[in-house]
Formats: C-alpha cells, sequence, structure tokens
C-alpha cells in the first residue's frame, strides 16, 4: 500500500532541542502556529513620490512602510503564498 503524501514536505526543523517552540498568531485567521511552521510575509507599501518622500522626517521614512506578518500553512495555501506539492520549505 502506497504511503500517503502530504501538502508539503514534511522535513521541517525546529530551532530547539528540547521544551515548547515558540508560538507566533496567523496575520490572516489568528492561529496559534509555531514559528518553525509558519510562512513569513511582508505587508506595506513604500513612496515612489520625490517630493513626498523629501517632506517625510528620515526618522520615520526608512525605506518603507513594512510589516512582517506570519501566514499558517491552511492560509498561505488559501491565499496562494504556497501552493500544494510546490514552493517546498
Amino acid at each position: 500500500m502506497p504511503e500517503f503524501e502530504g501538502a508539503y514536505d514534511r522535513s521541517w526543523k525546529q530551532a530547539k532541542q528540547r521544551g515548547k517552540s515558540t508560538m507566533v498568531t496567523c496575520g490572516y485567521c489568528g492561529r496559534k502556529v509555531p514559528r518553525f511552521k509558519a510562512f513569513v510575509v511582508y505587508k506595506g507599501f513604500n513612496i515612489t513620490d520625490p517630493s513626498l518622500r523629501r517632506l517625510l522626517d528620515k526618522n520615520t521614512f526608512t525605506g518603507g512602510f513594512r510589516r512582517k506578518i506570519y501566514v499558517c500553512p491552511s492560509c498561505a495555501r488559501f491565499h496562494g503564498i504556497r501552493q500544494k506539492g510546490k514552493n517546498k520549505i
């Protein structure tokens, strides 16, 4: 009987040897996921207008307004960040 192959390559490596791994919150559904299983997505925008860039203070504007969100595997599959059988970790 052939073995069932999952949606992703299950070769994740945990960062710690013992104990509980760090949990992060999914940016879409709010589910708690171990950090080594979560996918990282950057959301934000860049200001391309040079005159507007000059108006902003150098301390507040550091290249762009981006934030890092973590996405659980099911939301990553639903939103097209990762596809089944492709884009393995």
